[in-house]
């Protein structure tokens, strides 16, 4: 027995290809939707990386200046300075 598309009424017809249509508009948008999300995930992941780098070398930077500053504090220089008369005034010694 074969199917007769002429026996099915037009109403019919229109009813289920607009289901078709419809059905293929929600799954535009759905793969739409699905990858903006995906896009959003990869840039959020790409700032997160990003950020958490900058941070991390501010965080090595400031360190790396502590132990500098730590250990120039602890050294001694072997030499005193002399304080010199100022050509200006001639009274108040140079701030070396």
């Amino acid at each position: 027995m074969q199917f007769d598309l002429s026996a099915v009424e037009t109403a019919t017809m229109v009813f289920v290809g607009t289901l078709v249509f419809g059905l293929l508009l929600v799954g535009f948008i759905l793969t739409a939707g699905f990858l903006a999300l995906v896009l959003v995930g990869v840039g959020k992941l790409a700032w997160f990386i990003a950020s958490n780098t900058l941070l991390a070398v501010v965080h090595g930077i400031n360190h790396g200046w502590d132990r500098l500053v730590h250990h120039a504090s602890t050294v001694e220089v072997s030499g005193d300075f002399q304080g010199q008369p100022s050509p200006s005034t001639g009274s108040y010694p140079r701030v070396i």
